[in-house]
């Protein structure tokens, strides 16, 4: 388990940004910016007692490297997104059991009732530039710039974000680096995560199914 600490930023607008041109990503960018496609699946029950006992499972290629992972809904304030997060890499898209008993969602794995009932929910599509980033202090940071749609059923909306995530150091400093881009780029701080924003759109396809 490791504590994930990131900030997230909405962009606001739609033409995609150019971010190694930004002063403050710049001079503070370490080695290339790297590209790839993330396609991921987040899996619930129809009553989604997953989101209901605060906790996220999803299953994500990237690659041809599959990775599950399981977060709790944690704390968010501000745009800083501080959760509890367990990753494992798979060598197949199919559960591998002995390991979600060893995070927060063992109790609902154990529950028939509920894992059975488990199926796909909605997916994230999307195209991710990561720059990565020491700050003055020394601190590391994983510039995530994200570009693409959440999707559940015939239903999508846009995702089109930069994530901010606390490799080591200071959460103050990383709280700064946002303050800045948000100064200097058309984005503004967000409270809402790629999970939260899939479980939006399916729960409006949920409702109209059931009219």
């Amino acid at each position: 388990m490791s504590l994930e600490q990131e900030i997230k930023l909405c962009v606001q607008q739609t033409d995609m940004l150019d971010l190694p041109m930004v002063s403050s990503i710049a001079t503070l960018m370490q080695g290339k910016m790297q590209l790839n496609n993330l396609v991921s699946t987040y899996f619930d029950t129809l009553n989604l007692d997953l989101m209901q006992r605060g906790l996220g499972l999803r299953m994500r290629c990237c690659n041809g490297q599959w990775l599950q992972t399981v977060k709790t809904s944690g704390v968010v304030v501000n745009g800083l997104h501080q959760r509890d997060e367990w990753e494992h890499e798979l060598a197949s898209p199919n559960w591998n059991i002995t390991k979600l008993m060893e995070t927060a969602l063992a109790d609902s794995v154990s529950d028939s009732k509920v894992w059975d009932n488990v199926s796909e929910l909605f997916t994230t599509d999307f195209i991710r530039h990561t720059i990565q980033l020491k700050l003055a202090d020394g601190s590391d940071v994983e510039l995530a710039y994200d570009r693409g749609e959440v999707r559940c059923g015939n239903s999508s909306e846009i995702i089109h974000e930069i994530e901010l995530e606390l490799k080591s150091g200071s959460v103050e400093q990383l709280k700064l680096l946002a303050d800045q881009l948000c100064l200097q780029l058309p984005v503004s701080l967000s409270d809402i995560s790629k999970a939260q924003q899939g479980y939006q759109l399916a729960q409006k396809c949920l409702n109209l199914a059931s009219r």
